[in-house]
């Protein structure tokens, strides 16, 4: 087991590539704190990953907020004593440009990057009394390439690429790792979402989206959470401050 006695908390894990990664951490002998706005899912992702044997705790916030930001570290102190990875994974979808009123440029700042900085900060403080941690954000292919009507979004990712960097910066000095991850287009309840309004089959999908890639076809939750456990994992210990794409071969075209 490649995470056996860590501690991992996960931002936006009661859904997608969090939940995904949440249930990976677990199988690979991670306890996990489940941070998300959503009870519903939170819970219930915290429940599955019992279900496999595994410690869970969910914890509602909002990371926008500083008070929820430092709860989550709170909490998983209270729980399980220390934290050894953060995966900065919540996020919110403003997929607009010009159009974006202030109040979605608020939002989106401010779980996306405000929110990533908070729980950094809060959590960052527990790892250093340990020795160290690894910390993997959540960016995206939106940070490297132009897409139509979607800088209220892409602007975010690119930011998380800098702070990646100067987090691996300000935190080395205490042992602890920040790398990213960029993925392209992953099968997530989103896109199915998508492909239903569409009335697409995955045939179809691979076909408009995959085509964009090397490996022509759309990517899956796992196959992330895959790469988010490596840079988590002591597999990936002199690599800090950089990024790992996660798109098929997207951006090599």
């Amino acid at each position: 087991m490649r995470l056996k006695g860590k501690i991992a908390v996960i931002t936006g894990a009661a859904t997608g590539l969090g939940e995904a990664t949440a249930l990976l951490f677990a199988e690979e002998g991670a306890r996990v704190v489940v941070a998300d706005v959503d009870d519903t899912g939170g819970e219930g992702a915290a429940s599955e990953i019992r279900k496999k044997g595994a410690e869970a705790q969910f914890v509602h916030a909002d990371i926008a907020q500083e008070s929820d930001a430092r709860t989550i570290a709170d909490e998983a102190v209270r729980a399980f004593g220390r934290i050894d990875i953060l995966v900065n994974n919540a996020a919110i979808f403003v997929l607009k440009g010009f159009d974006a009123t202030v109040s979605e440029w608020q939002r989106s700042l401010g779980i996306n990057v405000v929110g990533t900085a908070l729980v950094t900060k809060h959590v960052a403080e527990v790892m250093k009394k340990n020795g160290g941690g690894a910390i993997v954000n959540l960016s995206s292919i939106s940070a490297w390439i132009a897409q139509s009507n979607m800088f209220a979004y892409s602007s975010t990712k690119a930011a998380i690429l800098q702070m990646t960097r100067n987090m691996a910066m300000d935190l080395a000095p205490y042992g602890i790792r920040v790398n990213a991850v960029c993925p392209g287009t992953i099968m997530t309840a989103a896109v199915r979402r998508y492909m239903q309004e569409r009335r697409l089959t995955l045939e179809q999908l691979n076909a408009e989206e995959g085509a964009k890639t090397l490996l022509k076809r759309v990517g899956e939750q796992r196959e992330v959470a895959s790469a988010i456990l490596f840079l988590a994992s002591d597999e990936a210990s002199y690599i800090t401050g950089t990024h790992l794409m996660v798109d098929g071969g997207y951006t090599a075209m």
